[in-house]
């Protein structure tokens, strides 16, 4: 299985797209693992909020093979344990799922063209945090899992 994480624009922040880098590193040894930049609309200001979802959603699902098991980042999604979304990665590899698509979508959420194309939604919390920072927290949370899976030292219960 591969996972690839669709994003709209890019890191700003050298610190965190260095930390983003550790962790793709990391997760190499375990699976094939992308990250898929969708670069930042522009003229963002001319378009209404539901504009801006739709010509995101448009890019998004541009970026979506037929076969891909679609998962949104999503503040209404399904919360886990690290140990339960370890235990959910495990269950989609033995499904047979090709490549694993998870997306973080842009600053108003997705369109309605991407929800009804989605086969999951999780949340990573209840909090919001910033679009960049959540890129760091779910790669990590990938990485994390697959220690877990692999019965590795860097998860403690």
């Amino acid at each position: 299985m591969n996972i690839k994480l669709i994003a709209i624009g890019k890191t700003d922040d050298s610190s965190l797209q260095t930390l983003i880098n550790e962790y793709c590193k990391r997760l190499s040894f375990y699976i094939k693992f992308e990250i898929d930049i969708i670069p930042d609309l522009k003229n963002a200001k001319n378009f209404s909020e539901s504009q801006q979802k739709e010509k995101e959603g448009d890019l998004i699902l541009s970026k979506i093979a037929a076969t891909d098991f679609l998962i949104l980042l999503d503040e209404n999604g399904k919360t886990f344990s690290s140990v339960e979304f370890a235990n959910e990665l495990q269950k989609k590899m033995n499904s047979g799922i090709k490549t694993l698509v998870f997306v973080i979508g842009g600053p108003y959420g997705f369109s309605d063209s991407v929800y009804k194309k989605a086969q999951g939604k999780i949340s990573l919390s209840k909090m919001t945090f910033s679009h960049q920072m959540i890129r760091l927290f779910f790669v990590e949370q990938v990485y994390r899992g697959f220690t877990i899976l692999k019965n590795e030292p860097y998860h403690h219960q």
